[in-house]
């Protein structure tokens, strides 16, 4: 087993990490990125991005992606494809990185694991994501403008996204599987009174259908079965944040278990740090994620200047 030493290893290749590995090697560090797939994280599978500054052209997530790692290699970050196992002696000065097959030492380490939509698991879903099917309004509500768009979800998000894109698309049907909403009253009571949302209540989801696109959804109500015909289906039953590694090591948590940070993007452990969707973050974007990067990145630069 050979070993490694680094000033920082960031941990995941999304928009965050990749950003915090450009910041991270400008600032003279010696870098190391591990992520176990192909950087890019949620971003590359997003069909098309049009609203990161700068990039008019409307690139593909994969094509953002690319130019993120290529810029990266632009500064000699090192990577690595390896699933990081688990990290010891993180609270010391000199932290241990372990994969199946190699250790890595750093001074700091960055939680850059992401997050994923939690995903309803009915048929036609895989299939039409990023084709009419998302999980983000903010990201993909100006894709449905004009159009009927259907929100799945009772929580304060889905409430929020329907409301949101009541504002940009013909129609909104929004879908909870009870009679009962898990959103705040103020927010049931504004979706309610909006003349282009309407609310099916015990509305569950059984399938989506559509050539190529999402045409319709197939869902069962009060018992019987129906489809509404929409163009867009914005899914916001909640998201679960990649963070056992962290909270194995001690890093605290909230409770629905993404990383408490401090204004300059510090774990609850001195050295150890997160961006991204995987910390407690009002919105979590591509822009958003590389923005978190560049400062984690820039606080651990001064943490190893400092130690």
């Amino acid at each position: 087993m050979k070993s490694n030493n680094y000033d920082i290893i960031i941990i995941g290749g999304g928009a965050s990490g990749l950003s915090a590995a450009i910041y991270s090697a400008r600032g003279g560090m010696k870098t190391l990125l591990a992520e176990k797939l192909a950087c890019g994280g949620q971003a590359a599978i997003t069909y098309e991005i049009d609203n990161y500054p700068g990039m008019p052209d409307n690139p593909s997530g994969q094509e953002l992606a690319a130019r993120l790692e290529e810029h990266a290699k632009k500064f000699d970050v090192d990577f690595t494809a390896e699933n990081v196992k688990s990290i010891e002696n993180a609270d010391g000065a000199v932290k241990t990185v372990k994969t199946r097959r190699n250790e890595y030492t750093a001074k700091a380490i960055i939680f850059a694991t992401g997050a994923t939509p939690k995903k309803l698991g009915i048929p036609g879903e895989a299939e039409l994501t990023g084709s009419g099917i998302s999980y983000c309004a903010t990201c993909d509500g100006a894709f449905f403008k004009g159009k009927d768009v259907i929100v799945i979800g009772g929580g304060n998000t889905a409430f929020e996204d329907a409301l949101y894109m009541a504002g940009i698309a013909n129609h909104v049907f929004l879908l909870n599987r009870s009679e009962r909403f898990r959103a705040v009253p103020k927010l049931v009571e504004k979706a309610k009174a909006a003349s282009n949302i309407t609310i099916y209540t015990n509305a569950v989801p059984q399938s989506f259908e559509g050539n190529g696109r999402l045409e319709r959804v197939y869902l069962t109500k009060d018992g019987e079965t129906g489809f509404i015909t929409a163009d867009g289906a914005l899914v916001a039953i909640g998201i679960s944040p990649y963070t056992e590694l962290a909270k194995s090591i001690g890093v605290q948590t909230c409770d629905l278990g993404f990383i408490k940070t401090d204004m300059y993007l510090s774990s609850s452990i001195p050295g150890i740090y997160a961006a991204g969707d995987c910390r407690v973050t009002p919105l979590r974007q591509v822009i958003t994620a590389a923005a978190d990067g560049a400062v984690a990145a820039s606080s651990a630069v001064n943490y190893c200047l400092s130690h």
